[in-house]
């Protein structure tokens, strides 16, 4: 969001409720960018009685009331009232308001639902049965369910904002089920490697192949000395540790080309949840996976090496693996997916997963960064979590005594694992 501030309009929301800006400094329009929330703008707006149409705050909506969520339960007189807090006012306009003014089943239900979750994890998981006479809610109840309305409300917008980022058409959504965890502080979402300065992650390419139908004998893996690597169901055939050249921007064959199945995305709607058992957030498929199907690119930024190694020795503090070594041809480059990446950011690791890696060469034949792409190692039922092995590497897989993993460091802080598998090493790393 950016905040328009001019000298004609220096009584605006904004300018009133958080710059105090006057005409004689500023003489001109100029843009600054809003780190304050749509809803926090908009309270300020309500609570100075000020328009701001840029917001949706205009002289018809300024005293407009929705219910945004429900703070707290009590009976007076025989009748139920809740309190409400309204959408785009500051909690300071809280009301209380009779059950019969209400149209709001769901945050209703809502209500009813996380006052039931608290009391059963007070009594350590035991179903417990509100008693109907009930007229007030004690001060804890009622601060868990506002603290999980709030985050109720982050997780929608943050599901919003990564259905609006991805480059893809299978939907994102997030579920939290086990605690208060709110969105990621410090996560941005891409779609491609974001390289970092001084490194480029496309080399340029100017040809494709001139096939009128692939596979031809002059495709684009034949000519790199490789087979394709897709069968005619679009499912993979080739073994992990051989790449896959897929058909560029510049080939002749058009969108519909069997040899174009990672430059298109995931095709699987997937969830990032929490976890029951320690392991932060995961990521399940809402969708059946077949065997060998490409399920998602691992993306992140673009690092050398060296930045790795220093990078990987405060993530091992903080007890995080994000960093992946791009090590098909050399160590050069590693792939940290801590602050940016996609949904593959929250898949956890696995000493039984059912996703391997294989290296990717699209746009760029540079052998040093290859695309990093998971395909499924069996078919995976919906609602299941989707994992891969940390020590797995695009051309071998690393057995227990190696020291590196994903990291480039080959000393490093060991993490406990609690992937839970049967043959689970016990380490990430």
């Amino acid at each position: 969001m950016w905040v328009s501030i001019s000298s004609s309009s220096h009584h605006d929301c904004i300018a009133s409720a958080q710059l105090r800006l006057t005409t004689e400094i500023w003489r001109s329009s100029w843009y600054v960018p809003c780190l304050a929330s749509l809803e926090t703008l908009q309270e300020l707006c309500r609570k100075e009685n000020l328009t701001c149409k840029s917001i949706g705050i205009t002289n018809r909506s300024l005293k407009s009331y929705e219910v945004e969520y429900l703070c707290d339960y009590k009976v007076e007189e025989g009748k139920a009232y809740y309190l409400v807090k309204w959408k785009g006012w500051p909690e300071s306009s809280n009301t209380w308001e009779p059950r019969k003014h209400l149209n709001c089943p769901l945050l209703i239900e809502n209500f009813l639902k996380d006052k039931n979750e608290y009391l059963s994890r007070v009594r350590e998981g035991k179903a417990m049965k509100v008693r109907s006479h009930v007229k007030t809610l004690k001060p804890a109840i009622a601060d868990y369910i506002v603290k999980k309305a709030k985050q109720r409300i982050a997780l929608q917008r943050w599901k919003e904002e990564l259905n609006r980022k991805k480059n893809h058409k299978a939907m994102i959504l997030v579920e939290n089920t086990v605690d208060l965890e709110g969105p990621p502080l410090d996560f941005y979402y891409i779609n491609e490697y974001k390289p970092a300065p001084g490194i480029n992650v496309l080399n340029g390419i100017t040809t494709g192949c001139e096939c009128a139908d692939c596979p031809a004998e002059k495709c684009c893996p034949k000519e790199a000395g490789f087979i394709l690597a897709y069968n005619k169901h679009k499912k993979l055939k080739i073994q992990p540790g051989l790449p896959i050249y897929e058909c560029n921007s510049y080939c002749r064959c058009g969108p519909d080309c069997l040899n174009r199945i990672v430059q298109k995305g995931t095709p699987y709607s997937l969830c990032i949840f929490r976890t029951n058992n320690g392991r932060g957030w995961g990521v399940k498929t809402l969708q059946k996976i077949k065997t060998n199907s490409f399920v998602m690119e691992y993306v992140g930024e673009v690092i050398t090496s060296e930045e790795a190694e220093r990078r990987g020795q405060l993530y091992d503090n903080q007890g995080n693996t994000y960093l992946f070594d791009l090590d098909y041809d050399s160590d050069e480059f590693t792939v940290d997916a801590a602050r940016y990446g996609n949904v593959s950011h929250f898949v956890n690791h696995s000493c039984d997963p059912n996703l391997q890696v294989f290296n990717v060469f699209i746009d760029n034949l540079d052998l040093r960064l290859p695309r990093i792409a998971l395909f499924s190692t069996r078919t995976i039922k919906a609602g299941e979590e989707l994992t891969f092995d940390y020590q797995m590497k695009g051309s071998i897989d690393l057995t227990s005594d190696s020291a590196e993993g994903l990291s480039p460091s080959k000393k490093r802080i060991r993490t406990v694992c609690k992937c839970g598998a049967v043959c689970c090493r016990g380490y990430l790393n």
